[in-house]
């Protein structure tokens, strides 16, 4: 276990969030609050915290799958506390619990609240609450491998870790490019819907704020009501960059390219695209008639089935309130998820394909007992090891979903609010139905409860297996937890 470089990666790290937290520090100076000397000398202490860890360069920069994963899980856990400290110096949200939950499920771009009245906060939490959407949408360990130097060539293991989906590939050979490559595509991207955002009216602050919750797929509002409160017109924006934000980031550098047309031929995309509108129409014809209009039940089925699938969690209505079948169509959705490579969460729509098409060829193999097919993807043979590691992932998920739910049943809430909770926060939505639906919080809950939510957060945002080695027998017998040599 290469501990050194453990040790320099989460230096690096805590260097960037410390960093991160100045923006927050002016925003909240601009407005004339105390509270900013808090983020400030917070800021500062991450960075200064960072700079130690870091101070010496490893001597063997290599590192293998498993120092990613474990990189990785530390260094989401240890931004998440000290992202959290803000939170209790200033009183905001006083319990470190509360600000824990809080800044877990922000930096997983969850958006599940424990907060009531988020209004009450000031405007310097309010920016940091949605910053940390954007800083993990993109994902932390790739903007530090887009803007810090570091040497060696195994840093694929660190996006292998942290990006979501079952395979990562480099865009360009050299993986430094390929991180500002998307980081590139998703400042842009941030930036157009901020412009247009502000073209409707909207204040700059709301604008900046929403735009980061969007593009992080997060879902942190600044007012209670969400998003109920703008025009159709910023609603309508909202939408379609939700929608956007959960395609995966492939297409939109084929698109860079001007390969307009292999962009829009990838399989998942077109997937995604398609159950999107399916949803949106059985929504529609669900809802019509509690709405205003055809104009209204499409802008509310529509915002709602973006915010679901990409597991954004802005709503514009109280959905816990439609039909049975609506309510099941958001349920469904919310296992769904987006796209592999974007920033959304959720189990991916390409290992659905990849699920469906081994379910397929297995059907196929009863009926002709001797062929010999392939499953493909995009027109390219699969390979074993990625119809493996989909299985794999599905079996784990549902073995861990089911251990979550049955620690929240503890709780003594009902199955609907119980079940819903914990596919709010493994697949990093944030509302669910019931006591935890689109117009109540989890701050109710027990901080056992919030425990074991933060770490489905954690689990869901990082693919499961990284969280999971962290307990792994082999890493606290082979020197990860002891000062044993370093292999």
């Amino acid at each position: 276990m290469n501990l050194s470089m453990i040790r320099y990666i989460l230096g690096n790290v805590l260097a960037v969030e410390g960093l991160l937290m100045a923006p927050c520090s002016i925003v909240g100076y601009l407005n004339g609050e105390a509270e900013a000397e808090i983020y400030l000398i917070i800021g500062v202490c991450t960075l200064l915290m960072g700079l130690m860890l870091r101070w010496k360069k490893p001597e063997n920069a290599v590192f293998y799958l498993k120092e990613g994963c474990v990189s990785t899980a530390l260094s989401w856990t240890l931004m998440s506390i000290m992202g959290c400290l803000p939170f209790v110096l200033t009183g905001e949200i006083p319990g470190f619990v509360d600000a824990f939950f809080e800044t877990v499920s922000g930096f997983t771009t969850t958006g599940a609240s424990v907060l009531s009245d988020v209004e009450a906060l000031s405007h310097v939490s309010l920016f940091w609450r949605s910053f940390t959407h954007w800083i993990g949408g993109m994902g932390v360990l790739v903007f530090v491998l887009a803007v810090v130097p570091m040497n060696g060539g195994s840093h694929m293991n660190l996006m292998r870790a942290e990006s979501p989906g079952p395979t990562v590939g480099k865009l360009v050979p050299r993986l430094r490019h390929t991180a500002r490559i998307l980081y590139l595509i998703y400042v842009v991207m941030t930036a157009i819907q901020i412009v247009l955002l502000l073209a409707g009216d909207m204040p700059l602050f709301d604008a900046v704020t929403l735009s980061f919750g969007t593009a992080g797929t997060g879902g942190f509002g600044i007012k209670n009501d969400s998003i109920a409160g703008y025009s159709a017109y910023c609603q309508w924006v909202i939408t379609v960059f939700m929608i956007l934000f959960g395609i995966n980031f492939n297409a939109y550098y084929l698109i860079l390219l001007k390969h307009v047309k292999d962009a829009f031929s990838i399989e998942e995309v077109r997937a995604y695209l398609a159950i999107i509108l399916g949803a949106a129409a059985v929504i529609f014809f669900s809802i019509l008639d509690l709405c205003e209009g055809v104009f209204d039940a499409l802008t509310q089925a529509f915002f709602q089935v973006g915010s679901v699938i990409t597991t954004t969690g802005y709503s514009t209505v109280d959905f816990d309130l439609w039909p049975t079948t609506a309510k099941l169509t958001m349920v469904l959705l919310m296992f769904i998820g987006a796209c592999a490579g974007s920033t959304g969460g959720g189990i991916k729509v390409s290992r659905f394909l990849i699920v469906g098409k081994t379910v397929r060829k297995e059907i196929g193999s009863y009926i002709h007992p001797k062929s010999i097919k392939k499953i493909r993807m995009d027109g390219k043979a699969i390979e074993h090891e990625v119809v493996r590691s989909t299985n794999v992932y599905f079996m784990a998920y549902i073995a861990l979903y089911c251990l979550f739910l049955f620690l929240i049943s503890l709780e003594g809430m009902d199955l609907e609010s119980s079940f819903t909770a914990v596919a709010a926060t493994f697949n990093n939505i944030g509302p669910g139905l019931g006591a935890v639906g689109p117009t109540c919080n989890f701050g109710g809950l027990t901080v056992f409860s919030k425990w074991v939510l933060s770490f489905a957060m954690l689990a869901g945002r990082l693919e499961i297996f990284p969280m999971l080695m962290v307990f792994h027998p082999t890493l606290w017998k082979d020197g990860f937890f002891s000062r044993k040599k370093e292999s």
